[in-house]
């Protein structure tokens, strides 16, 4: 079979995927890429007893990537089979508080970010500004003045990765730095390698909500530092997330509710796009679902196909976990703990062209219920078979630690098994929606290192031909817009379909994203995209809602908002906050 590539697929794997010699020349082609990953991958089976055939298993491999039915994340994609060997997608790396620990941090840092791998960071553990340096008698910088110089290093090694550096900054709701945290991405150039999110309790909101004061805490002795109108302070958040997009919010205990393994600590901070909550030197090998590519027809109306779809998970998982097995690591303490919680994250994409295909709104009851049921047979299916992987080969060797054991649960593979990506390249490659996320705009070009061709979405082309209602004015405006929205001259029932994100409300965003989470053990990339005439309350509203519900974490982005924009359709910007804030994340 051979294997469809859209033309933008290839140029992005020709500019950073294919294998090169020493002269920057390109020797391999598409196919011979997948065939590097799936063989590499597939060598972990040799490693057990019980297991199949290698050979066989990259040929299953193979063909599951090339259907692009599934796609492993980008480091896979690039360093397998090569003298990289470094397969991880997410690392999440420790920040004493000390200068050696800090500078060891941002050397680790650039080893990973050389490898393609993304970072995330609690800087929570940090002496505040104006605390003593017992060593010097001085007073300290603070928290913020450290991230400047990760920021930097990022920026530096950027030039020499086979990505670029990509980090999430988590700073507690009690810190006594947290304002000049929050605001600290008002600069536009400022921070440019990093996302910001405040890891907030749910006794903080409740102190918003009703009226009252919590205590600044130091990290250095324990004590407080000062105190703080809960309400004054969240307001700050929301004002400074509805004019640049950061901060975002983590929700400290609803994550730790999840935690499999909380003898090792609470989970403090996540990846770069918030969707894989880790403990410090823990990382995560994520692969994403191409919902798309399950739709069939049957007696002329389009439908799911639940058995393949089953089927692929059961395979996605099993390459997940050979990854953890044949991944060189850049450092041994990421090594043990990787390897004793074998953590994985399989995921969905082209969740938005799965609900067209079916003709179903984004945001209905209807699209909430499909979410509900897709993600639920992801999870279900994943978890039998990590528990069938774990009679095969043996549980992840903290399983007697974890919930699961305490539970009496039937031991598993892998410590955690969901996540759900913004799958920022890989949707490109596999040629549909990145995520979960509804369409950004229904014709544009990603902006940056990789441009790609702009194109109408082809559903939208298709039912705009069926209805007899494509013409060249209207082609013309969908290209320059990105949306048809307001051509009140279409059918409404057109129009409420192909709605982009900016045109779809912050409820309807967070309760995909609810019913999503509800089913995924790790956590969810989403942004909630907003009209540039969104307003604060807006903004207040979504972060309310998405806690109400049992979200992990929110991010909003109001478009418009002063920040790099990769989206770009010719009348105007999309941004999407996540992987395409980072081009080179997974």
């Amino acid at each position: 079979m051979a294997l469809m590539l859209s033309e933008s697929a290839r140029s992005l794997l020709r500019l950073r995927y294919l294998r090169r010699d020493e002269q920057g020349r390109i020797v391999e082609t598409e196919e011979e890429l997948f065939w590097r990953v799936a063989k590499t991958v597939a060598a972990a089976e040799d490693a057990f007893p019980c297991a199949r055939r290698s050979d066989e298993v990259a040929e299953e491999f193979f063909r599951l990537m090339t259907s692009l039915r599934f796609l492993p994340n980008t480091p896979a994609l690039i360093n397998a089979g090569t003298e990289l060997g470094q397969l991880f997608a997410c690392f999440v790396l420790p920040v004493p508080d000390s200068l050696d620990g800090i500078f060891g941090a941002v050397r680790d840092a650039a080893k990973i970010h050389q490898t393609g791998g993304g970072t995330g960071f609690s800087f929570s553990h940090l002496r505040p500004r104006g605390d003593l340096v017992r060593s010097t008698r001085r007073p300290s910088s603070g928290a913020v003045s450290f991230i400047r110089i990760f920021d930097s290093a990022s920026d530096v090694i950027a030039t020499e990765s086979v990505r670029g550096g990509a980090n999430m900054a988590v700073l507690r709701c009690d810190h006594p730095d947290i304002r000049e945290f929050i605001n600290a991405k008002r600069d536009p150039a400022a921070f440019s390698r990093f996302n910001f999110s405040v890891l907030v309790t749910d006794a903080f909101l409740e102190a918003a909500r009703q009226g009252g004061t919590i205590d600044l805490v130091n990290p250095r002795t324990g004590k407080p530092f000062g105190q703080v109108d809960a309400r004054v302070l969240f307001d700050e958040m929301v004002d400074a997330a509805w004019a640049v997009g950061d901060p975002g919010l983590l929700f400290s205990d609803r994550i730790q509710r999840d935690n499999p393994l909380p003898v090792l600590g609470p989970l403090e901070a996540t990846n770069p796009c918030g969707e894989v909550p880790l403990h410090p030197w823990e990382a995560c090998v994520l692969g994403s679902l191409n919902l798309a590519a399950f739709v069939v027809e049957q007696d002329g109306q389009p439908r799911v196909d639940e058995e393949s779809l089953r089927q692929a998970v059961r395979t996605a998982l099993r390459f997940l976990d050979d990854m953890v097995e044949v991944s060189r690591y850049p450092k041994r303490e990421i090594e043990a703990i990787c390897r004793a919680n074998r953590k994985v994250g399989l995921g969905i994409m082209g969740f938005a062209d799965l609900l067209l295909a079916m003709r179903i709104p984004y945001g209905s009851d209807e699209s909430v219920a499909v979410a509900d049921r897709i993600m639920g047979l992801v999870q279900s299916t994943a978890v039998d078979e990590s528990r069938r992987l774990a009679r095969e080969r043996g549980p992840f060797p903290n399983f007697p630690l974890s919930r699961y054991a305490a539970r009496g649960e039937p031991p598993r593979r892998n410590a955690t098994v969901t996540t759900v990506a913004p799958t920022g390249s890989i949707s490109i490659i596999a040629g549909c929606s990145s995520g979960i996320e509804p369409l950004y705009a229904l014709a544009y070009r990603h902006v940056g290192e990789f441009v790609g061709v702009v194109e109408p979405h082809p559903l939208l082309l298709r039912e705009l031909t069926r209805r007899g209602l494509l013409d060249a004015s209207l082609l013309q405006d969908i290209v320059v817009t990105g949306r048809i929205g307001h051509r009140t001259d279409l059918p409404e029932d057109v129009r409420r379909l192909f709605r982009v994100a900016t045109e779809i409300t912050p409820d309807e965003h967070v309760t995909i994203q609810a019913a999503i989470q509800r089913h995924v053990e790790n956590a969810v990339s989403k942004t909630i995209n907003l009209p540039s005439e969104a307003t604060r309350e807006d903004v207040r509203r979504a972060f309310l809602l998405a806690h109400a519900l049992g979200c992990k974490g929110v991010t909003v982005y109001r478009e418009g908002s002063p920040r790099g924009q990769v989206l770009q359709v010719l009348g105007h910007c999309l941004s999407c906050m996540g992987a395409d804030a980072f081009p080179e994340t997974p």
